[in-house]
């Protein structure tokens, strides 16, 4: 049996009314954005993924906010000139309720290529990595994540294969992409850490 860690917690806004998105095996998807506020002010504006059975059970009437528990998940968009990783919060169970903003996830697998160590202008250290978490049916789902600090000096230190614990929190980072036809502004998701465990025994179910 696969070992498998990859659960995220949100509670926010939701920013505007559901969307069709996809059909899967006769089971119809919606897609919607929840923003959710950082302790700066800021807000990450999440996309999360919801089959038509379980949105059909929000009670609008029940508070303010839509509070989900899922996993964080990829899927790789390829076009003729560029493959595009998209990141989303694929929904298990979701209610509508009042409470305190919130953004927690763990997740746990090997790393799929080393890590990449570098430090910013003020001499902050970063680390980037790429997880590759692993889901049912040996498939994964592979995602950046974003250390800092002495946490970012320990993992980088690791190679690929290396299994890591980790809790933090989905964000995104608008930025700009330069096309063929012009700039354009977009958006990316990354699981920035707040803490760590570098894990000794290897998994052997998981993928990378």
């Amino acid at each position: 049996m696969e070992h498998i860690v990859n659960q995220i917690t949100v509670r926010g806004e939701l920013v505007a009314l559901p969307e069709f998105s996809h059909e899967n095996h006769g089971r119809r998807f919606y897609r919607f954005y929840l923003d959710v506020p950082r302790l700066s002010g800021n807000n990450d504006r999440l996309p999360v993924i919801i089959s038509e059975q379980l949105l059909n059970t929000l009670d609008p009437s029940a508070g303010e906010y839509i509070k989900v528990i899922g996993q964080v998940r990829s899927h790789n968009i390829r076009s003729a000139n560029a493959r595009h990783l998209l990141i989303f919060i694929f929904a298990i169970s979701a209610a509508v309720e009042n409470g305190d903003a919130c953004n927690d996830v763990i997740l746990e697998g090997p790393l799929c290529k080393d890590p990449i160590y570098r430090r910013t202008p003020l001499g902050r250290e970063i680390c980037d990595v790429m997880l590759a978490v692993p889901r049912t049916f040996r498939r994964a789902d592979y995602l950046p994540c974003i250390f800092w600090g002495r946490t970012a000096q320990d993992i980088s230190a690791c190679r690929t294969g290396d299994r890591i614990r980790m809790t933090g929190r989905l964000q995104s980072r608008t930025y700009t992409k330069r096309t063929e036809t012009g700039s354009e502004e977009r958006i990316a998701y990354e699981i920035s850490a707040l803490s760590a465990e570098i894990l000794d025994e290897p998994n052997e179910d998981a993928l990378y």
